[in-house]
């Protein structure tokens, strides 16, 4: 898509404001070039956004005021030469704690972890420095990424811009929260069970979960990825453009494709979409999220896509193999540590692995793995005749802010993830992007899955949406 035809989308700029903080990459890439805005400017101007914004949401772990300043102001001097690195060139972006960067501690959102810096950069984090991006800083997460909640024994409590007693899911929380209240255009966060896609429906923007392997990771693990969070999907594509390029050191990524993400062309006429109304496992679908699901697939027909209705693929069993995959992992990990750093971690997350995986047997372990490839197999077969699927992202309206998860339950944590989890065990793209509000304001994203590697379909479709929706409200303010 050109720049002059997103530019022009009143549906877009019905939700933009005229601040310098609340920019799109694209208008900032564009004023860049033409010296109408510097990107020494656009950095102060989010940095205080930052100051006036971050008492009430706790979204950023580290701030680099400093070097973010430098890095726009080199940037600043190649756009004057016309030797921008990228079009993102002094862009803004903020970074997931867990995604490495050199010189900042990791702590995995965790009290229980030390702080040494790090030596390097992980991949995604080297693709956009090599691309000139501002680095902000780094974004808040619960303790090891487990559960999606904005809740965390090392980072406090994150919030939601929409409303601050409100939950921004996770465990991509802070890139959720900080994508909505415009601390700038660019977010990266981690996915394994719906961690950039679940902030990204409870906070209003677009998420997307790559296929497993197509942005380069480390370490790299099985249905772990690094995936954009953007206020729309143009944003996005200009970031997969950079994230994908190759990287050695994720022995999991795929071959490199040249692909070109800002290609969002799509057209509807003709396109199979499967509509899963019901997972049937988890929580129950809240009205207003099955009323933005129908609108949207409405609104896909009334564009001559051919929407059928299908039936759910995921069972109790599938479900309770994956929980207890996650139990194992995060207990092994809980179990390694000294009495000493185990008394840090989060008391829900400690409750909640060992509850039942220090009784787990080899088999138990085995079966959880039987019941992860079922699922995998179930998934790909559901999804095979169509071109998409459309789901909910969230069965769910965002909940208690203070909450590790919907009740509060650590004997039940994983409900509400039942729409986002499938595609990761299956390493098919998907993406949540909004669509509506609820009554009292809140958003409601869609989610929408392709088949494996076709991430680029994934984003034209979720553009689609974006040319379709129903009118937008603006971004948060105070």
């Amino acid at each position: 898509m050109h720049l002059s035809t997103y530019l022009r989308s009143n549906r877009y700029t019905y939700r933009s404001m005229n601040n310098i903080h609340s920019r799109s990459a694209l208008e900032l890439s564009d004023a860049f070039s033409k010296g109408s805005l510097s990107p020494v400017e656009v950095t102060r101007a989010i940095l205080k956004r930052v100051d006036d914004w971050e008492p009430k949401l706790n979204a950023m772990y580290l701030l680099h005021r400093e070097s973010a300043l430098r890095q726009a102001e080199s940037a600043e001097v190649r756009w004057q030469k016309r030797t921008p690195l990228s079009p993102l060139d002094g862009v803004p972006i903020t970074i997931k704690e867990n995604i490495y960067t050199k010189g900042d501690p990791a702590p995995i959102g965790t009290a229980a972890m030390d702080l040494a810096p790090k030596e390097f950069d992980a991949p995604p984090a080297a693709r956009v420095r090599e691309a000139g991006c501002v680095l902000l800083g780094k974004t808040t997460m619960p303790d090891f990424g487990m559960l999606s909640s904005g809740v965390s024994s090392f980072h406090g409590v994150t919030r939601n811009p929409w409303r601050l007693d409100r939950n921004t899911s996770g465990s991509s929380s802070g890139a959720g929260a900080a994508g909505a209240a415009s601390y700038g255009p660019l977010h990266l966060g981690t996915d394994s069970g719906g961690s950039v896609r679940l902030p990204a429906t409870h906070c209003g923007l677009f998420g997307l979960k790559p296929s497993l392997g197509r942005v380069p990771i480390y370490p790299p693990f099985m249905a772990r990825v690094t995936g954009p969070m953007t206020r729309s999907v143009a944003e996005a594509a200009l970031l997969m453009n950079v994230l994908t390029k190759p990287d050695a050191s994720d022995y999991m990524s795929v071959p490199y494709q040249a692909i070109d993400f800002t290609d969002l062309r799509l057209e509807p006429r003709g396109l199979r979409i499967g509509l899963l109304r019901e997972m049937k496992v988890g929580m129950p679908v809240h009205p207003d999220v099955a009323a933005a699901l129908d609108a949207a697939a409405r609104a896909l027909a009334n564009a001559d896509a051919v929407v059928e209705e299908i039936d759910t693929f995921f069972t109790a069993e599938m479900m309770n193999g994956a929980a207890c995959f996650f139990e194992a992992r995060a207990y092994n990990d809980y179990a390694a540590m000294l009495p000493a750093r185990q008394s840090k971690v989060l008391p829900f997350i400690a409750e909640w692995c060992t509850n039942r995986a220090p009784t787990f047997s080899s088999r138990d372990v085995m079966s959880a793995m039987n019941q992860i490839y079922a699922c995998r197999d179930a998934a790909v077969r559901a999804t095979q005749r169509y071109d998409f699927v459309l789901s909910p992202t969230s069965p769910i309206l965002p909940y208690e802010a203070e909450y590790a998860c919907p009740g509060n339950d650590p004997h039940n944590a994983f409900p509400h993830i039942c729409f986002t989890l499938p595609w990761n065990l299956s390493e098919q793209p998907a993406a949540s992007v909004n669509w509506s509000f609820s009554a009292d304001g809140l958003p409601i994203g869609v989610q929408l899955i392709g088949k494996r590697f076709d991430d680029i379909g994934v984003m034209r479709i979720a553009h689609l949406i974006e040319q379709i929706w129903p009118k937008q409200l603006p971004w948060p303010t105070f």
